[in-house]
C-alpha cells in the first residue's frame, strides 16, 4: 500500500512539474508577442502550485514591469534575488523599477568594518557557511590524521599548522553561519502595494499621521498588532501602517 501510494505521489509530482514547463512555454511565448497581463495569469497559475524559481519570480516582475505595475514588478524582482542574490540582470531590472517610485528614500550609513561583515556574511547563504565549515572540518580530520602518522618531522609540522589553520577556518565559518542565520531572522521586508499609504504613529486609525508612502516603496516589517504592521525604512524613520497596504516579501 505505501509503495503504490509513493508511486502515485511520483506521478501527480510529475504530472504537475510538465504542466508547469507547458505553461512557462505559454506564458514566454505571450510574453513575447507582448500580450503581459496573459502572461502574467500563466505565471500566476504555476505559482498557484506551490512551484517557484528566480526565472519564474523574474519574467513575472518583467511582465509586470511592462504594464508599469510597480508595486508587483519590484515584489517580483525582488523574490527572484531572494532565491538568486548575485544575478546582475535581476539587479539591473530591480534598479529600473526602483526609479519608478515617488519615494526618494536615503539609507543609514554603515560603519566601515560593520558593513565589511555584513558584505563577507551575505556571500553565502546559511547553508553555504554551513557545508563551508563541513568542509574545513573534514580538511582538519584528513591533517589531524596526517599529523598523527607522519613519521617525518617537517610532515608532521606542516600538518600541524595545516590544522590549526583548518582547525580557526571552521571556527570563522560557523561565525559568519550563526550571523548570517541572525541577519536573516531580522529581515522581514515587504513591499507597499497601495498608491498611497499613510503611516500612523500608533496602530490606529486615530493615531496622528507620521508620514505617507506610496507604491513599490521597501520596508522591514518590525511588529504586528492586530490588522496593522509596524513598519521602518532604510532612513530609520518608523510607523504603523494598515496589514493591506503592504506584502511580505
Amino acid at each position: 500500500m505505501k509503495k503504490l501510494l509513493c508511486t502515485l505521489l511520483v506521478l501527480v509530482s510529475f504530472g504537475v512539474f510538465a504542466q508547469n514547463q507547458a505553461l512557462f512555454q505559454q506564458a514566454n511565448t505571450l510574453y513575447n508577442e507582448g500580450k503581459y497581463a496573459e502572461a502574467i495569469d500563466k505565471y500566476e497559475a504555476i505559482l498557484a502550485t506551490k512551484m517557484e524559481s528566480a526565472e519564474l519570480y523574474f519574467n513575472l516582475g518583467n511582465a509586470n514591469y511592462k504594464l508599469n505595475n510597480i508595486a508587483p514588478s519590484i515584489y517580483y524582482y525582488e523574490k527572484a534575488l531572494q532565491l538568486s542574490p548575485n544575478d546582475s540582470d535581476i539587479q539591473n531590472n530591480l534598479s529600473f523599477a526602483r526609479n519608478m517610485t515617488i519615494d526618494a528614500i536615503d539609507i543609514l550609513p554603515e560603519g566601515g568594518f560593520s558593513k565589511f561583515v555584513k558584505k563577507v556574511t551575505n556571500t553565502f547563504t546559511f547553508d553555504g557557511w554551513a557545508k563551508l565549515a563541513v568542509a574545513f572540518v573534514f580538511c582538519f580530520v584528513i591533517l589531524f590524521l596526517t599529523y598523527y602518522f607522519a613519521y617525518s618531522t617537517l610532515r608532521k609540522r606542516m600538518a600541524f599548522i595545516g590544522a590549526f589553520i583548518a582547525l580557526g577556518l571552521i571556527c570563522i565559518s560557523l561565525s559568519f553561519a550563526f550571523h548570517k542565520f541572525s541577519l536573516d531572522k531580522k529581515d522581514r521586508p515587504a513591499i507597499v502595494f497601495v498608491q498611497e499609504s499613510k503611516v500612523k504613529n500608533e496602530p490606529n486609525n486615530r493615531s496622528e499621521e507620521a508620514f505617507r508612502l506610496h507604491e513599490g516603496t521597501k520596508v522591514q516589517i518590525l511588529d504586528t498588532v492586530e490588522d496593522w504592521k509596524k513598519i521602518k525604512l532604510a532612513d530609520g524613520k518608523s510607523g504603523w501602517v494598515s496589514a493591506e497596504d503592504i506584502k511580505a516579501l
